[in-house]
């Protein structure tokens, strides 16, 4: 299986799967997830390029270090030591949730590294993000661990769309993660504050967010939009937190068109 090394020694995991001729593209995925996150919308871009997925430290197959070392800027050197590993210079960055917040970073910190960016149902974190109401927050720390799961499902999918899909859902958790690492991510994305270093991204970037996802609240979309120089706006109506794989018949070809266009 092929790892990358972080700048600690972690190890990483990470594929490698589309076109090899394609450009590459890294997607990020959310907080206490790994490259399973990406499962059900792969197919969107592994025909026109050259996809990587990771897991993050603490996830799946990487290293689970019981240390300090758990933030959305160092998970962001963490993507680069990835992109060293699969000899990709430069990439295509698409982040989603917590990969969103990495993703800012990624942009932020090693502007060479990144052609085009897309953040997705994501925040710039900090005083200046809305954030999700305390009902929310309250359903995600219910004593029953079959409560916590429902409240998440019903804030990535919709009711109809759950009732279609019986699963797996690979959006709400690795299973297996120890307490730690669930701990320190969590912690991790909390701490996320980009909003100093928004104005310095020079990539072109695709804000995109469902308009019902109370998870991550939709007002978060335009406050990135407005705050990244150049950056365009796609709200995908009725859409929760998992837009991109419940309406990826809009989010698929919308991302895929933006980051094949030529305006460059």
């Amino acid at each position: 299986m092929p790892y990358a090394s972080a700048a600690d020694g972690a190890a990483l995991y990470y594929t490698v799967q589309g076109r090899d001729d394609g450009e590459p593209l890294v997607l990020i995925a959310g907080q206490s997830n790994g490259h399973r996150w990406w499962d059900a919308a792969l197919e969107d871009f592994t025909s026109t390029f050259r996809v990587i997925t990771m897991d993050h430290r603490g996830i799946g197959g990487s290293d689970k270090p019981d240390d300090d070392s758990y933030s959305t800027r160092n998970f962001a050197a963490d993507v680069v030591a990835v992109l060293d590993a699969a000899g990709a210079g430069r990439a295509h960055v698409y982040g989603t949730s917590m990969g969103g917040r990495v993703a800012q970073w990624v942009a932020a910190d090693h502007p060479h590294r990144v052609d085009r960016l897309v953040l997705g149902c994501t925040s710039p974190g900090g005083p200046h993000a809305v954030r999700r109401a305390e009902s929310v927050s309250r359903s995600l720390t219910q004593y029953s661990a079959r409560a916590v799961r429902q409240a998440l499902l019903d804030l990535m999918y919709t009711p109809a769309w759950l009732a279609e899909h019986p699963g797996p859902y690979r959006t709400i958790g690795e299973r297996g993660t120890p307490p730690h690492v669930l701990r320190k991510h969590r912690i991790a994305s909390a701490r996320h504050d980009a909003w100093d270093v928004l104005p310095t991204i020079t990539a072109p970037t695709l804000v995109v967010h469902g308009t019902d996802d109370a998870f991550n609240p939709t007002a978060n979309a335009p406050l990135l939009a407005e705050r990244i120089p150049g950056a365009r706006l796609h709200l995908i109506p009725g859409a929760r937190h998992a837009y991109f794989e419940e309406r990826r018949d809009l989010a698929g070809p919308l991302v895929r068109d933006f980051l094949s266009s030529v305006d460059r």
